[in-house]
Parts: structure tokens; sequence; C-alpha cells
């Protein structure tokens, strides 16, 4: 399980702007534009994460007791995985994109051309401190960026170990690491950037985006907040309870497409409740506490704002707590009200509350009533009421009948909606996200008419007027 904090490693203040200008100046040189750069950079992000996967592993149990197989499977596989699909495709990327010319503009060519956007900021959070930081850094390498990496200090040994390793595996002079808490992200905001990539919290977004304001950088914000899953009348309790337990109780709760709450058809409130607390102890015993595939929530900040939340609802099962161990047991709640703080934050964490509704009606009223969320999940076995909740919601993401995995397929874009979150990212989106698309006009000089040059004159004007409509 994790072991006390450790003290949070630091990058010196001093030696930030010259590390941004050192990897800035490694994009001037245009060595990473070529594809042999690029191919070769995402080989050895693979390797990396592949290579010092049990370092990684211990370094995530150390810093959260994050579950060994959790680890490998939603934190350091995903990594290689990204990797060798877009080495694998980078060409295909790449390609210049022929477009149509309109008839008017003829005799011409049009294309699209896709071009580094420059040198990016990565700033990772703590849930999944591998994955958030190294995918994010594969798009941008495969669109031929440069890259400063910024690592949760909330998981101090998966920051020193990654600080490590970046340097001995990817190219110093185009890709470097920063170590520290707020001051050293505010001394990286201060610095330009031509991308800045975000995941984690709203007031954090809020002044990502107010520093790269003073610059007009675009970014990216991967946020979260309250992720819904609603259970109706037609449900398969027995699957949906085994599918909710696994995706809310993955990494303790910790992740930012759990589900944070149930709307559940009040006919079936009850029996789901049981099958839930059924699962969890299929998943974890009588005593989770005891399970090697339970988790911790991060540091002692996060635990006592949990256990706050504890007291907004009537205990349905679960609500064992243990300051020292960081330790809160999977939890339902039920009778909560839609004014407390269990229902107006992102709990991130292993307590789940029930509510019931009256029918998707009111649910969709419930859903529709607050802010866009991350993920959006329905459990039903009506083809309408899917088709309803498809269009008549808005979510980053949309899964039906199961929870997390429309994270899961590289081809899907990542990524929320108003507050959850702007642009996405995975697998080809990744790389358009760090891409400019350049438009390219190419127009031959063997033939240029007169008729498009002044003086237009009377007759000039009226065919051109005929020829544009």
């Amino acid at each position: 399980m994790s072991e006390p904090s450790a003290p949070i490693p630091a990058t010196e203040l001093e030696r930030i702007p010259r590390l941004v200008e050192r990897v800035q100046a490694g994009f001037a040189s245009g060595r990473t534009r070529p594809l042999a750069w690029r191919s070769e950079q995402l080989a050895r992000v693979a390797a990396l994460a592949r290579e010092n996967k049990d370092a990684l592993i211990g370094a995530l149990q150390r810093d959260f007791g994050k579950p060994a197989i959790e680890a490998l499977l939603t934190d350091v596989s995903i990594v290689a995985a990204e990797a060798d699909l877009a080495r694998k495709a980078l060409p295909r990327w790449t390609k210049p994109e022929r477009v149509a010319t309109p008839a008017s503009q003829r005799p011409g060519r049009s294309r699209l051309v896709r071009e580094p956007v420059g040198t990016v900021l990565v700033i990772a959070p703590w849930n999944y401190p591998v994955q958030l930081l190294l995918t994010p850094l594969v798009g941008a390498l495969a669109a031929g960026n440069c890259a400063v990496l910024k690592p949760s200090e909330l998981t101090p040994h998966t920051s020193a170990l990654l600080a490590d390793l970046v340097p001995r595996y990817l190219d110093p002079e185009c890709v470097a690491l920063v170590e520290g808490g707020v001051p050293e992200t505010t001394a990286l905001l201060a610095e330009r950037f031509d991308h800045i990539f975000y995941t984690g919290g709203p007031a954090v977004a809020h002044k990502v985006m107010e520093a790269a304001a003073k610059h007009l950088t675009p970014v990216t914000l991967e946020l979260g907040g309250k992720s819904p899953c609603i259970v109706d009348q037609t449900a398969n309790l027995a699957v949906a309870a085994r599918r909710i337990a696994w995706g809310k109780f993955l990494n303790a709760g910790q992740t930012c497409i759990a589900p944070d709450y149930v709307l559940v058809d009040e006919r079936r409130e009850e029996e789901l409740l049981g099958k839930l607390a059924a699962a969890v102890r299929e998943f974890y015993g009588a005593e989770p506490k005891r399970s090697p595939d339970y988790a911790r929530i991060v540091n002692r900040r996060h635990f006592e704002r949990l256990a706050r939340y504890l007291k907004d609802g009537e205990v349905a099962f679960g609500g064992e707590i243990d300051p020292e161990a960081r330790y809160i047991a999977p939890t339902a709640l039920r009778r909560v009200r839609p004014d407390t703080d269990v229902m107006r934050e992102e709990i991130f964490g292993p307590i789940l509350p029930v509510l019931p509704v009256r029918d998707l009606d009111q649910a969709l009223a419930f859903v529709n009533g607050r802010e866009k969320p991350l993920a959006l999940y329905l459990f039903s076995e009506d083809g309408g009421a899917k088709q309803r909740v498809q269009e008549e919601t808005s979510s980053g993401g949309l899964c039906l009948n199961h929870v997390i995995w429309q994270v899961a397929n590289p081809n899907l874009p990542f990524g929320g909606v108003g507050p959850s979150g702007m642009g996405a990212y995975h697998g080809r989106h990744g790389f358009e996200t760090f891409s400019h698309r350049k438009a390219v006009v190419e127009k031959p000089t063997r033939f240029d008419p007169k008729f498009g040059y002044p003086p237009y004159g009377r007759i000039k004007a009226a065919l051109m007027r005929r020829l544009i409509g």
C-alpha cells in the first residue's frame, strides 16, 4: 500500500526559463520535423513505458497504493499502445490532404498541410500520472513538436522516476521535464508556449487560461465534473451493478470519468443497491481494506474532503474510514438531497450517491439542469431511451450499458464540452490537437488570363458577377 507522503521534488526556479529556451531552440533548429525523428521518439516513449513498467508500477503503489494490475492496465500500458499506434499511422496522418478547388478558382490545386505548432506545455494530474503526462506527449511528438512536461507534485515517487527516465529516453534538446508544485507551475505559465495542454480541475484551469491569454496561446483543457449514470426500468441490473461498481471504485474513485452519481428508476432502487453491494463484495471481499486490488486516497487533504461527504446522505453500504491509511471503503449513499456538497462538487473518490427518479424524463431534466459532464452513462435495454439520451443531452462522451470504455478506443476523441473541458486527444485526435492545418493553394504560371485583373469595366464586371453568383 501507499507510503507516507514523500518530499516534493522540485526544479530550481531559476533553471525553468533556461529549460524552456533550450527546448524552443530545439524546435527552431528544425530537428523535430522529419518523420524519422518523430518515429524514433515515439518508439522511445513506448520503450520507456515497457522497459520500466515494474518501476513505474512500484512508484504508483508507493504514491497512493494503486493496485499493480490497475497501474499496468490503466496507466502504463496505455502509453506504449498509444505510441505504437501513432508511429504506425504517422505517414498517413502527415500526408498532405487534397481538397477540391472551385471551378471559379481554376486552374489550381488546393491542399491541407499539417505542420507542428511549436513548443507545447503539458501539465498532468496525479490520478493517472503516467498516462496523463505521456499520452498527450505522444500526440505532440507525432505532430513534430517540442515539449515541456510538468508531472503532479502529489505523486512524488512517480514524478521523480519520470524525471530520471524522460531525459534518458527522449531527445533532451526537445523534451524537458519540470518537477514541483505551484511555484514551478506558475513559473512555467509565465513563459511563452505555442500550446498548453492541461488536465485537472477547473480552479487551476482558470489560471491556465489567464496565463495563456497574455500570449494568445491556444489551450486544451481536460477537466471533469459530475458524470451522471442513468439506470432505467428496463436495465439488466446484475450487469449494470457490476459495471458501475467497477468503474466507480477503480482507483478508489479517483477517475475523472467515473460515474459520479446514479439516477435510478425508483421502482428499482432497492434492487440496484443490493446488487452494487454484492458486486463490491465480489470484487474486494468482505473487508476491502485488505484487498490488494483497492487503492488509497492520494493525500490527507483529499481524504478529509471525501470523509465530509459521508454526512450528506444515508450510508447504504460501506462508509468505513481509516485516516492513517487514507482508506475510505467503497460506499453508496441514499436519501441524498440535490443541494448537498456531495451533489454540487465533483466527488473524485469512492462514494456513490444513488438518487431515485420517477422516469427517464425526470432523469434527463436533472442532468440537463446541471453543467455539461465529461461523461454520461445509461443502462437500458430500451432503444428509444438510448436514442433520447444521445439526442437530448450534451456530454464529452457517452457510453451505453457500460462505463469508462468510451475513453479506451483511440479512434474516438476524448475531451469535454463546456465546463468539462475544451479540445480533445487520443490517437489521430491528439496529433490534430498539436498540428496546424495550413491551407496551401498552388497556381500554374503557364496560363495567366487578364480577366481577373483591373480595369474591370462594365462587360468584365457583369461576367464576373455571373461567374461568382
